[in-house]
C-alpha cells in the first residue's frame, strides 16, 4: 500500500513538474515564438491569435480561455486531473507575464524549432504525472468520450485553424513556420509521453478483484478478465485488459501500484478500436 508520506512526496513531485513545465512553455513562447510571430499549437496558439486582435496579453487570454474548459473538465473528466491541468495553465499565465518577450535569434526557423521544442517539453512533462496543459487536451478528451471518435482529429482541426488564421493575420510564410512549430511540438510530445492517444494495458495480477474495483472507482473504462497461470511459480492469476487514453495512464499506474505492487503491466500502443470505449464494455 502507498503510505501517506509516499503520497505526499508524489503530489509534491507532480506540482514541481507542473511548475517546471509551465516555465518552459513561457520561455518557449516569450523568447522564441511570440517575437517571431510564430504560433504555438492548441489553446496557447488560440490565445496568441486573440492577443493579436485585442489589447490583452497572450498569458491573460490563455487563462480566460481555460476557465470554461476547466469547468467542463471538472464535470466530465475528473477533479484531480482538471485541478492540476488548470494549475499548469495558471502558472503558465504567471510566467508569461514575468518572463520578458525578447528576441534571442532573428532566424524565424530557429525560433519555430526551438520554441516548439521547449514549449512542447513544458506541455508533455505534466502528462507523465497525470496532468496536462489544459485547453484542447480536456476538450478533445471530453469529445472523444462522448462519441468515441479519434482525439487526434480535434487536435488536427484546431491546429489547422491556427495555421490558416496565422497566415491571414500576418503572412503565409509565418503560417508555414507555424506549421513547423506545431510539427516539432507534436514530435517532442510523442518522445516524452506517448505517440498513441489510446493504449491497451495488460495487467497480470493475483488480486484481480481489488484491481478491478479500484480501476472502476477511478477510471471510466471497461475491463476484460482472462484466467492465467504463472509460468514460473504456476500460481493462478488473471490478466485484466483495459483500453485507456494516454491521459489516464498515470492514474492507472497509481491504482495498480496501490492495489497490487507486484502486478506485471504491459502497455501496448493501440492504433484503433471498434465497439464501446466506455465503462459498460
Amino acid at each position: 500500500m502507498i503510505t501517506h508520506n509516499t503520497t505526499l512526496r508524489m503530489e509534491l513531485t507532480k506540482v514541481g513538474v507542473i511548475i517546471i513545465g509551465a516555465l518552459a512553455v513561457a520561455v518557449g513562447l516569450n523568447l522564441f515564438l511570440i517575437p517571431a510571430d510564430v504560433f504555438a499549437s492548441g489553446m496557447t496558439g488560440v490565445a496568441q491569435l486573440f492577443a493579436a486582435l485585442v489589447p490583452l496579453s497572450a498569458g491573460v487570454l490563455l487563462f480566460l480561455l481555460n476557465i470554461p474548459v476547466a469547468v467542463l473538465g471538472w464535470v466530465k473528466v475528473g477533479k484531480l486531473f482538471t485541478f492540476y491541468s488548470f494549475l499548469h495553465v495558471a502558472l503558465t499565465t504567471f510566467f508569461l507575464e514575468v518572463v520578458p518577450v525578447q528576441e534571442i535569434s532573428g532566424d524565424i526557423l530557429l525560433n519555430a524549432v526551438f520554441g516548439g521544442v521547449i514549449s512542447a517539453a513544458g506541455a508533455a512533462l505534466p502528462l507523465r504525472y497525470g496532468a496536462s496543459a489544459g485547453g484542447l487536451d480536456i476538450i478533445a478528451l471530453v469529445l472523444a468520450r462522448m462519441n468515441d471518435s479519434p482525439v487526434g482529429m480535434y487536435f488536427l482541426i484546431l491546429n489547422g485553424m491556427i495555421v490558416v488564421f496565422s497566415g491571414l493575420l500576418f503572412d503565409w510564410e509565418a503560417a508555414l513556420y507555424t506549421l513547423v512549430a506545431i510539427y516539432v511540438t507534436s514530435r517532442i510530445i510523442d518522445m516524452i509521453h506517448t505517440r498513441h492517444v489510446k493504449l491497451t494495458a495488460m495487467v497480470v495480477t493475483k488480486k484481480p478483484e481489488e484491481v478491478r474495483k479500484a480501476v472502476h472507482a477511478n477510471i471510466t473504462r471497461g475491463i476484460t478478465r482472462m484466467p492465467a497461470k504463472g509460468g514460473y511459480d504456476e500460481t493462478d492469476k488473471e490478466v485484466l485488459m483495459i483500453v485507456i487514453t494516454r491521459y489516464e495512464l498515470y492514474s492507472l499506474k497509481q491504482v495498480i501500484h496501490d492495489q497490487d505492487p507486484n502486478a506485471f503491466t504491459n502497455i501496448v500502443n493501440t492504433a484503433d478500436i471498434y465497439g464501446s470505449f466506455r465503462r459498460d464494455g
